[in-house]
């Protein structure tokens, strides 16, 4: 039993689909529009072409996104296959072996005309599975294939799974980093892709805000390597005085920027050079060798954006949509040695 696929499958947001899931013992697909997805020439090219063709609105990213989850459902998926459905109704994972090929009948649920006759193996309530299965099996396309933690569903129809002992779930620490690491990265490509050039430094001088800082931001356009002056008080007179160069490149930067940065840096005040991106060693140890000199690379804006985002500007906010989510941390048993 430790041969074969196993795939993961939504029911829609809400899990509209939920009843035709289980009542009707099937798993099926959307996509309606298309049609019989078994006119479609079997290449994922053809199926790319339908796909743009049928949404137009469609965003180039979603395209082979969509097409893949569609090729898949109709060429890849094997009868004899497992497939895991996390019901959002009754809070189960419904596991089944698929049995049937690729049939179109919009008869049954036209939004969910694209069908694979399946026979429901077991349901388990979710706490009978760790943390990281759970969120495999969470992702956010209709239709994906489970590999990390097929092992473990495959237990679950075996009827070799226990629930986890919480305090020994080791991959509640890995879903915790996990969703940190792809916030982290959400805000860093988001700042690349709508803050390039000179609003990447309108929107640090508005940070700056939020730390108690008022800024004067250079306009766009040759600025003498100086983006930002920040300060304290209301006139900019009395020190600390900070000045500030961004960066919005996602590559490293060299000893040679940050010399030319501190190059302008009075006795009296700071410099501080912020980038999307990394610093070199050299640039790094020339940093840590002035007391006056700052260096904030794309990892530290994330964090400094993080502790200051529910006081950002609600343009920014639009911007960089987040919402406070709690996850647990590493938990560990403490009657271990």
């Amino acid at each position: 039993m430790k041969e074969g696929t196993i795939w993961g499958i939504h029911g829609g947001k809400t899990g509209d689909a939920d009843s035709l899931f289980l009542k009707k013992n099937c798993v099926a697909i959307g996509w309606a529009k298309i049609g019989d997805l078994s006119k479609v020439a079997p290449d994922r090219d053809s199926f790319k072409a339908v796909v743009a063709k049928t949404y137009p609105d469609a965003k180039p990213g979603a395209i082979p996104n969509n097409a893949g989850q569609l090729f898949r459902f109709v060429h890849e998926m094997q009868v004899g296959d497992l497939v895991a459905y996390p019901s959002k109704r009754d809070r189960h994972i419904h596991i089944g072996r698929i049995e049937g090929l690729y049939s179109y009948n919009p008869a049954l649920e036209e939004s969910y005309p694209n069908l694979r006759h399946v026979k429901w193996l077991k349901a388990l309530p979710r706490t009978h599975f760790t943390q990281g299965a759970l969120y495999e099996i969470g992702s956010a396309m209709s239709l994906f294939q489970v590999k990390t933690y097929a092992e473990e569903f495959h237990a679950a129809v075996e009827g070799k799974i226990a629930p986890p002992p919480i305090t020994k779930d080791e991959t509640v620490a890995l879903v915790a980093e996990d969703i940190e690491e792809t916030t982290r990265d959400f805000i860093l490509k988001t700042l690349s892709q709508e803050l390039k050039g000179h609003p990447l430094a309108e929107f640090v001088g508005q940070l700056l805000n939020t730390m108690g800082y008022r800024t004067r931001v250079s306009p766009e356009g040759p600025d003498g390597g100086i983006d930002i002056i920040a300060h304290k008080d209301e006139l900019g007179f009395e020190p600390p005085i900070i000045k500030v160069q961004v960066k919005s490149s996602d590559g490293s930067i060299g000893d040679p920027v940050v010399s030319a940065l501190y190059g302008k840096v009075g006795a009296n005040e700071h410099g501080l050079l912020v980038t999307l991106g990394s610093f070199t060693s050299q640039a790094v140890n020339f940093g840590r060798s002035k007391s006056n000199l700052r260096l904030i690379d794309g990892a530290d804006l994330v964090t400094l954006i993080l502790a200051h985002y529910e006081d950002l500007d609600s343009r920014y906010k639009g911007i960089l949509p987040l919402k406070r989510v709690y996850v647990p941390e590493a938990i560990t048993d403490q009657h271990d040695e």
